[in-house]
């Protein structure tokens, strides 16, 4: 069941997944995790949603994986009426210091959001504003600076390592690519 909380809610939420349709008729759900590998997000404790500007704590009862798809079960939602009612369509929010710290080399996808993107050509191209799956590969979605020549407001570049993406620096925040102004 959702339990409201005031004192508890994430400082820095950062979206993990998000809760799909009942799985049976005890109340599990599907979820649908943004993590490299789906069943890392149950590691990510504790779970939050917001609904209305209001907080609400998940607590993971079991899980399983089934197939591609992972299962969950929380604690107070018990039949499939309260999944569609309380939790369907509710993103998977934890606190981002509850990540594990990564190597020097190592980031999240998090991490790029705010970064400036440079070409080799040495032409700021602008700042990470999103990132998007599409299946083949990651794109980030770059907004253009206001005194951008080509007139190029957004910008979708391929997260392609060693051929689009030359280097990935999080400490200076800039992002190194093989992009042409142009596209």
């Amino acid at each position: 069941m959702r339990v409201p909380i005031s004192t508890k809610c994430p400082f820095h939420p950062l979206s993990m997944g998000v809760i799909g349709s009942a799985y049976g008729i005890y109340g599990w759900v599907k979820v649908f995790s943004y993590t490299e590998q789906i069943t890392n997000i149950v590691h990510y404790q504790p779970w939050f949603t917001q609904r209305e500007g209001q907080w609400y704590l998940l607590e993971l009862e079991k899980w399983k994986k089934y197939k591609n798809q992972l299962i969950i079960k929380i604690k107070g939602i018990d039949n499939r009426n309260h999944v569609k009612e309380r939790l369907t369509n509710y993103e998977v929010i934890v606190d981002s210091k509850h990540l594990p710290v990564l190597s020097n080399d190592d980031f999240y996808w998090k991490d790029l959001l705010g970064c400036q993107v440079i070409n080799t050509e040495h032409y700021v191209l602008g700042k990470v504003v999103q990132i998007i799956e599409t299946g083949a590969n990651d794109v980030l979605i770059v907004h253009a600076n206001v005194e951008d020549k080509s007139y190029t407001t957004e910008r979708f570049i391929p997260f392609i390592e060693k051929i689009v993406i030359k280097s990935v620096n999080i400490m200076t925040r800039i992002i190194f690519v093989d992009w042409s102004i142009e596209f």
